[in-house]
């Protein structure tokens, strides 16, 4: 509606409007959060969870209305029909740009139940959403190089440790556990870096999607592997707030639940890695080729 305005006018309105209704709905969140904090048991949990879901699927369905009245981009999306909101889902997505959350959370807010990211420990300190995400038990990692985890093998149990008690929290209510398995945002860079064998993504990484299986595999109803699109250039954030995001392609396929992964040991058995890694190698070469027929069909 307001896309004749110039560029970099849209991008303030959007950015103010995103602020205030953060600083709307956040305070509100902590102080139903602080209750958790200080009584941490089951039935309270069972009680106010509810609550904090109901409050972010309120602040998202906020932050849909800032981007129908900035945006005007054209959306192509396939996959979303006949989901569950009363379930729980495991949620697979390729990473692009920080745009990928706000288009995940429009899409599939209210038709599956409220997503929970794993987020780099640094981001607990961002103003006023991280304190958002820590009220809604989203689990914070810290991300450790292969060097380093070579160096410290204790710091890999650590991150499991903390996935598994994330995983049990969210086996409480239906949730919806979203996994980026790529680990970082898309770049050329990073693709030539690592010598991937895939032409539009980085190599996925198993361990965290294996731990969630593993902890959660008989509460998930499925899978739901998404691949996004940007056919002119994935956006940054600031481009995205501008509506310079002129069309977007989301494709959500579900996948059975691999029982016989699920529940194996991913971190010690080496045959289950194994399988592991080639099953999600094989999900990672399909989308791979969905891509390349999403770019190609214009």
């Amino acid at each position: 509606m307001l896309n004749f305005l110039p560029a970099p006018l849209i991008g303030l309105m959007a950015f103010s409007l995103l602020a205030i209704n953060s600083f709307f709905w956040v305070p509100v969140l902590l102080f139903l959060a602080v209750f958790k904090l200080l009584l941490p048991f089951r039935s309270v949990r069972l009680r106010l969870d509810p609550m904090l879901v109901r409050i972010a699927e309120a602040w998202i369905a906020c932050n849909s209305g800032w981007m129908a009245l900035t945006q005007k981009a054209y959306w192509d999306v396939q996959g979303i029909e006949g989901l569950d909101p009363r379930g729980w889902y495991l949620v697979n997505c390729n990473h692009q740009s920080w745009a990928d959350i706000l288009v995940l959370q429009h899409l599939l807010t209210r038709r599956i139940p409220l997503l929970k990211f794993f987020l780099k420990q640094q981001l607990l300190w961002v103003p006023v959403m991280g304190l958002a995400w820590w009220a809604l038990d989203f689990p914070f990692m810290r991300r450790h190089g292969e060097e380093v985890l070579k160096a410290h093998p204790e710091l890999r149990a650590m991150d499991q440790e903390t996935t598994r008690l994330a995983c049990e929290k969210f086996s409480l209510i239906p949730t919806s556990v979203m996994n980026f398995c790529e680990g970082t945002r898309f770049t050329l860079a990073k693709h030539q870096r690592q010598q991937s064998p895939y032409r539009h993504l980085l190599k996925p990484k198993a361990g965290g999607i294996a731990l969630a299986l593993n902890v959660m595999g008989d509460k998930f109803h499925a899978i739901l592997d998404v691949t996004i699109v940007y056919p002119d250039r994935a956006p940054n954030f600031w481009e995205f707030l501008c509506g310079r995001m002129r069309r977007v392609r989301v494709r959500v396929q579900r996948i059975a639940v691999p029982k016989h992964l699920a529940t194996g040991d991913y971190a010690n058995d080496p045959a289950i890695r194994e399988a592991f890694q080639q099953w999600m190698q094989q999900i990672w070469q399909n989308k791979d080729s969905q891509i390349e027929g999403l770019l190609a069909s214009d």
